[in-house]
């Protein structure tokens, strides 16, 4: 991670004001974007769109380093903006990242969270307090918060340890927050202990997950539609939606969601989902009642005792069709011997008689 962060270019230089300790540092994007960008082209031909600048008093297109920054005043005025008049603004923020508080960690709202940034030691002088902020932070379990001036407004952050190095994220101030409110269902709703005690078994069934395991699929399909765009041929069919009716209760849905991620974890689903009451929760609630329990055991016992009567009968009948079979055998043998002997006897008195 260091190693990377090295190589990235600085979007601001100063230093982080800690008590009367200076620690100069670099700032540097701790994210970057894997989204696809796309150009704007004219549909008819292909052609790309292009935005001109123009100067309205001169009608004519101008360059990058013509243009500045200007105020808009309420009645039209424009009042022109340097960069030396952002720079030499009379605020301690405007070069340094003044810590003014220490808080722990679980009072920052994840609502204020903004980008995030990297501070890197500015050069050896900086080595030694930069350790000193950093292990701080690290025996201390804290956050500091601080206020920093970045592309021409004062912002609020805070500083935390990500493994060798600190990180800034930047805050929104509180008031930029909003507040929820009439986003809740306007009516009341009563949830029934099985109810939750089925959504404990989902999350439970469900798990944790490796972050680095997930990835954005959205990318990916963009990037082979592109491919088979860029290759003639047709690209990939979204397949069709599942279509399936409107789900109204409640319990059915939960316990299908249970039976599935069940199965797409490879646990076998028995015809119902088991739902247990949590023990580390501190309200009592009633397991639902558990179907198929007693009774698919008797059932278990019955079904080999009638198996063991059926076979018995089955295997008196083969004994009584075998023996019918070798009396029919003998009497069929006798008879052909008592055949052969009359024949014998017709032939012997016949040969008699020729003779004579």
């Amino acid at each position: 991670m260091t190693g990377r962060v090295l190589h990235v270019r600085s979007i601001w230089n100063g230093a982080i004001s800690f008590g009367l300790v200076s620690i100069p540092i670099k700032l540097v994007n701790a994210t970057e974007s894997h989204s696809i960008s796309f150009r704007q082209i004219h549909t008819e031909d292909g052609g790309r769109i292009r935005y001109r600048k123009f100067c309205e008093l001169e009608d004519r297109e101008v360059t990058q380093g013509e243009i500045g920054k200007g105020y808009e005043d309420a009645d039209g005025t424009i009042i022109p903006i340097t960069e030396d008049d952002l720079s030499s603004l009379p605020i301690p923020t405007a070069k340094t990242i003044e810590i003014v508080a220490f808080v722990p960690a679980d009072r920052i709202d994840p609502l204020q969270m903004d980008a995030a940034y990297y501070l890197q030691a500015s050069g050896a002088p900086a080595a030694k307090p930069y350790t000193l902020l950093r292990e701080a932070l690290k025996r201390s379990n804290k956050v500091a918060i601080a206020k920093f001036a970045l592309r021409g407004r004062e912002r609020l952050g805070m500083l935390r340890v990500v493994g060798d190095a600190i990180a800034m994220h930047g805050l929104l101030w509180p008031d930029e927050v909003r507040a929820p409110e009439g986003l809740a269902p306007d009516t009341d709703v009563t949830v029934r202990d099985k109810e939750l005690d089925l959504a404990d078994a989902l999350m439970d069934t469900l798990g944790e997950v490796d972050l680095e395991d997930l990835h954005d699929e959205y990318r990916e399909a963009v990037e082979e539609v592109i491919a088979a765009k860029a290759a003639g041929e047709a690209p990939p069919q979204a397949p069709a939606p599942a279509t399936g009716g409107k789900v109204l209760d409640l319990m059915a849905a939960l316990e299908n969601s249970v039976r599935a991620a069940r199965e797409s974890r490879g646990e076998e689903a028995g015809e119902h989902a088991e739902v247990k009451s949590l023990p580390q929760r501190k309200t009592a609630r009633a397991a639902p009642k558990q179907t198929g329990g007693k009774k698919s055991t008797s059932t278990a016992k019955k079904t080999p005792a009638k198996k063991t009567a059926a076979a018995k009968k089955s295997t008196a009948k083969s004994g009584q069709g075998a023996k019918k079979t070798a009396s029919k055998s003998t009497t069929a043998k006798s008879t052909a011997k008592s055949t052969a002997k009359k024949t014998t006897a017709k032939k012997s008195a016949s040969s008699r008689k020729h003779s004579a």
